[in-house]
């Protein structure tokens, strides 16, 4: 009888250590990589060197606020444990737009936030944030005119843009489709950077926008434009010269981005199941998968030429329940499939996978390689 109970006893702790072993693999363990995750935030102070900026009240310049505002973002943020902090200027130097972008998507960030100052010739005043779409109107796109400007700076700006013209609304058909992917995320930190300034800080919401802004086009990530509030008003101008404005909005800002770290892990925590991976092939199609390599996805109708797509010839348009996904290739070649994804990660989609496909129906990769 003690045997059996023994053996009984026994049975129990091998359920429970395998028990124990299946969440550890399965469940635990995506709790634990999620919150070690190293998430890398790129903060961007907008302007710098030759370009000043916005110019308001005493002469305070935009570069100097905007760099001031970022390093204590950055203070802040690396007190945040597995928070990786990179900036694309620590001192008053000239980054081109491009060179900004390049910086973020070599880091492979997690999160692009750029940080400015507005100017106006009345005494406006208040706090908005920006994220990337075509511009709502022509007041937006007159704001997207004047921070893109910058370009005209730079060297050899018409190869890098290949031909783009910050004074042209046309110019703002290709820009947002790589973005509306994360619009969702940056729309969501967006708003809470505005709820900070104006429930911690009493500043006045102008609100969360939408317009062409290069410096977000260059990035694969979610991001976010910062107007932190207006130079040329005497009241807010002296405000952000000040070191207690500059702290107050700088932590209004990192505390935003760390809420938004922790609401990013939160929702990526997920338990591995293989039941994920147990969707049927659909029945009564054609005889073989083929592949194509989805580079992105939005509400925005674009032609499929390649000068909107970087380069990349091939894209297709495919309308789906209100939006469209962008295709790139079409083959019944997995290794083919692979060299299409290793060229659009090259040519910067690096967001885009492998689709499969059977007849007109989406099945699992798993399933067409075998």
């Amino acid at each position: 009888m003690n045997l059996l109970h023994s053996l009984k006893i026994t049975f129990k702790i091998e359920q429970i250590f395998y028990l124990l072993l299946i969440f550890q693999l399965f469940g635990f363990s995506s709790v634990v990589n999620a919150q070690d995750k190293i998430f890398t935030v790129v903060l961007d102070a907008g302007h710098g060197g030759k370009d000043p900026g916005k110019v308001g009240y005493k002469k305070y310049k935009e570069k100097d606020i905007a760099l001031d505002i970022v390093l204590r973002i950055g203070k802040n943020l690396k007190k945040e444990r597995n928070v990786n902090v990179i900036y694309t200027r620590k001192t008053d130097v000239f980054i081109d737009l491009w060179e900004r972008g390049r910086i973020a998507n070599r880091a492979d960030a997690d999160l692009f936030v750029s940080v400015h100052c507005n100017a106006h010739n009345s005494q406006a005043s208040g706090s908005e944030t920006w994220v990337l779409g075509l511009h709502a109107n022509k007041r937006n796109f007159e704001v997207a005119k004047v921070e893109n400007e910058v370009i005209l700076l730079e060297d050899n700006y018409q190869e890098k843009y290949k031909g783009f013209n910050p004074n042209s609304p046309t110019s703002m058909i290709g820009l947002t489709l790589e973005q509306e992917e994360n619009l969702d995320e940056s729309i969501s930190l967006a708003s809470s950077v505005q709820k900070n300034f104006h429930g911690s800080l009493r500043r006045t919401d102008r609100g969360v926008k939408q317009a062409g802004f290069v410096v977000l086009h260059q990035t694969y990530m979610p991001s976010v434009l910062i107007e932190t509030g207006f130079l040329t008003n005497k009241k807010e101008g002296a405000y952000l010269h000040s070191s207690k404005g500059k702290s107050e909005m700088a932590l209004a800002i990192s505390n935003a981005i760390s809420k938004h770290i922790q609401g990013v892990r939160l929702n990526t925590v997920s338990a591995v199941s293989p039941a994920q991976y147990m969707e049927e092939i659909p029945k009564n199609h054609g005889d073989s998968p083929y592949f194509k390599i989805q580079i992105a996805s939005g509400k925005t109708k674009i032609k499929t030429a390649s000068y909107n797509f970087k380069g990349l010839k091939g894209v297709t348009r495919v309308p789906v329940a209100g939006y469209y996904k962008y295709y790139l290739g079409n083959t019944n070649s997995y290794n083919e499939a692979k060299d299409l994804l290793k060229k659009a990660k090259k040519a910067g989609y690096k967001s885009s996978f492998i689709a499969v496909f059977l007849g007109e129906d989406r099945i699992p990769l798993q399933d067409a390689i075998k």
